[in-house]
């Protein structure tokens, strides 16, 4: 599997200097990447550069709002950049009138997860199906990617992920797992493997450091919580993550480390990222 980069690890550093912090990536040896969300790029400012430093884009994330309102420009922003999957990057809550504001900012912010549902997951899958249906009858592949607060436990032991696994047609809308999310709420990322074998295409490789508490708060501080760190250097065993990855036929994997940097700076902890993966002979 070729060792892919989220490139919402270097979002700073794109807005900065999208040339240069791309042939940073492409030095390192990564291979592929995945387009964030927060890029303000067109694809015609953006693919020259990839086609520049060699780097490829089988993968973007998207917000569900953007899908929901302008997907045929989506869609076809997709296509130019030569990805064949649009993954959305979160759920959002089915009517945002009743999500309280951070008083700071007067931003939505984490509230919105915080603030989710079992109603508002059983919404997410519909709109995921019919967008995904979209996306389907225009050669593209819809997907969904996970952080941990959708293994919130409602009423009964449901989890808002359980009812997206349950809700949404395995054809129109494949997965994409964070392994690290996961693990942070407290499940294997190898049982959602061999159990959903069909369903997982790409995951998210991202690590934090020993001895949290697993969580399916949206923010944990304090002891316990869950503190990113470089690949290698925390406590999620990805060997024998990778092993089933390989034995589910996994088309792409991706780095993604979360802010902040402490240790280092972003372009270092990428670095780190892709020769811990490499000396696994990924």
């Amino acid at each position: 599997m070729p060792i892919g980069l989220q490139l919402y690890t270097l979002d700073k550093e794109m807005e900065e200097d999208p040339r240069g912090t791309l042939k940073q990536v492409a030095a390192v040896g990564y291979k592929e990447v995945e387009l964030s969300p927060n890029s303000k790029l067109s694809a015609k400012e953006l693919r020259p550069l990839l086609d520049e430093t060699g780097l490829t884009s089988p993968s973007g994330h998207y917000w569900l709002s953007d899908l929901l309102n302008d997907l045929d420009v989506k869609i076809a922003f997709a296509k130019d950049m030569g990805q064949h999957y649009m993954v959305v990057v979160v759920p959002r809550n089915a009517d945002l009138s009743r999500v309280p504001t951070d008083p700071k900012t007067g931003q939505l912010g984490m509230a919105m997860f915080a603030a989710l549902t079992l109603d508002d997951y059983k919404w997410n899958a519909e709109q995921l199906n019919q967008v995904g249906e979209k996306v389907k009858k225009a050669g593209l592949q819809l997907a969904y990617h996970n952080h941990n607060f959708e293994f919130k436990k409602f009423e009964g032991g449901v989890t808002g992920y359980g009812e997206l696994l349950r809700l949404t047609d395995p054809d129109l809308v494949k997965l994409e797992m964070d392994c690290g999310w996961v693990a942070v709420a407290g499940h294997d990322p190898v049982e959602y493997l061999h159990k959903f074998p069909d369903r997982y295409k790409l995951l998210h490789i991202k690590d934090f450091k020993k001895g949290f508490t697993p969580t399916n708060k949206v923010e944990e501080t304090g002891e316990g919580a869950p503190v990113p760190t470089e690949l290698g250097r925390g406590g999620i065993d990805y060997r024998r993550i990778l092993a089933a990855a390989k034995e589910s036929h996994i088309a792409s994997i991706f780095v993604e480390q979360e802010p902040p940097f402490k240790e280092m700076p972003a372009l270092e902890a990428m670095k780190v990222d892709y020769e811990y993966l490499h000396k696994l002979n990924v």
